[in-house]
């Protein structure tokens, strides 16, 4: 197994990992009722997806 000579500074060990950060929801708005939802789910808000109605609306 391969080991390293020298030790990494911690620079290079964070710029190495600077990639590693999380990335923001991606949301789109509902094209029913206009409420952010994530994309490919049925709108909390409305109960729709993809012009139909998928779950009951509370209310």
């Amino acid at each position: 197994m391969a080991v390293p000579r020298n030790r990494h500074s911690n620079a290079r060990k964070n710029s190495k990992r600077s990639h590693h950060a999380k990335k923001p929801k991606c949301l789109s708005a509902c094209s029913e009722c206009g409420k952010l939802k994530m994309p490919h789910t049925a709108c909390p808000a409305c109960g729709k997806y993809a012009g139909r109605q998928i779950t009951p609306v509370a209310t």
